[in-house]
């Protein structure tokens, strides 16, 4: 998984090429701009990006449309993108469905060199939650649990990637927990509340109803920082298990054919930047479980490269070999 680090240099190399941006990045739009979200609508990113999009539109002086391209694990998005060839067509969403493609996936259909990071956007909040009922107060508790019980107690996630970091944790605690898997993050939820599923690890948006109701109970952040919103749960390193460390990057992705140049990269950015600091914005975003972090155009490239080699690194310790 090193393209995204060959990316990220020539990204940074680019950088002398700021100082005089090449006319496509000062007339850019030229017309409608859509953001492709590989989500349905009311997600999190959903709900950002269409927070973004009409702020966006009036900086830009062109309208920004959000297109729902939900299913195929987020492939019918990124083909949609990819297959547009277009400067105007970009891809809003979370990436840890891209680190994930190699390993769940029987045959990768698209080639990730053609991907091209343009703006870090956000970081979902992602929780570890355990049923109420359970009794569990803390991650340690409920991993005692686990290991006073092998093979009892149910586990699920909601994404590919955060299903490999706990498969390896378990692995690697020599713990004995049974993975459920689940089509639809509702009937996850509706197990976690009935305490048919013990562990959860998922988005907080997901979960926080349950949570207010007093159904379910948020034992930690996966995040590496802590939550405003969530400010007397601990994280997981916090927890003494940094393994389990996940955060959900969100941002604007483009296709290589679209001949995106640096400096319009780099101008996306910047907007991006500008609009999430107002404060109006920020605390939009915050309210749908995101963590508001916009990133340059190399910083993205870098943090999709280290969540990608540290999925790498977990799934070889499984056994698992990425697909071609």
């Amino acid at each position: 998984m090193r393209k995204w680090v060959r990316l990220a240099v020539a990204i940074v190399a680019s950088g002398v090429a700021l100082a005089a941006a090449p006319a496509f990045a000062q007339t850019w739009p030229q017309r409608t701009v859509k953001f492709i979200l590989p989500l349905g609508p009311g997600a999190a990113a959903d709900i950002s990006a269409r927070l973004l999009a009409e702020r966006l539109g009036k900086r830009w002086g062109q309208p920004v449309v959000v297109e729902n391209r939900p299913g195929g694990d987020g492939v019918i998005a990124i083909n949609a993108v990819l297959s547009a060839r277009d400067a105007h067509t970009l891809l809003f969403g979370p990436t840890a469905t891209l680190a994930g493609h190699p390993y769940t996936l029987d045959k990768l259909p698209y080639d990730p060199n053609e991907l091209l990071p343009v703006a870090r956007v956000s970081s979902t909040v992602i929780v570890i939650a355990a049923p109420a009922s359970l009794g569990a107060q803390s991650l340690k508790e409920l991993l005692t649990m686990v290991r006073e019980e092998p093979g009892k107690l149910n586990w699920t996630t909601a994404v590919p990637m955060t299903d490999i970091i706990v498969a390896a944790y378990l692995k690697s605690a020599g713990l004995d927990m049974a993975q459920v898997r689940y089509k639809d993050v509702v009937s996850a939820l509706n197990d976690l509340a009935e305490a048919r599923i013990q562990f959860y690890s998922a988005a907080y948006a997901i979960v926080r109803s349950q949570a207010q109701a007093g159904r379910v109970r948020v034992l930690a952040v996966q995040n590496r920082g802590r939550v405003p919103a969530l400010a007397g749960v601990p994280t997981v390193a916090e927890e003494g298990y940094p393994e389990l460390n996940f955060d959900g990057l969100v941002g604007v992705i483009a296709a290589r054919a679209s001949g995106m140049s640096a400096g319009l990269r780099e101008r996306i950015a910047v907007d991006i930047r500008e609009t999430l600091a107002d404060p109006l914005v920020a605390e939009r975003l915050t309210a749908t479980g995101q963590i508001v972090s916009p990133g340059s155009p190399a910083e993205f490239a870098a943090a999709i490269d280290e969540q990608a080699n540290h999925l790498a690194a977990l799934a070889k310790a499984l056994g698992m070999k990425p697909k071609q």
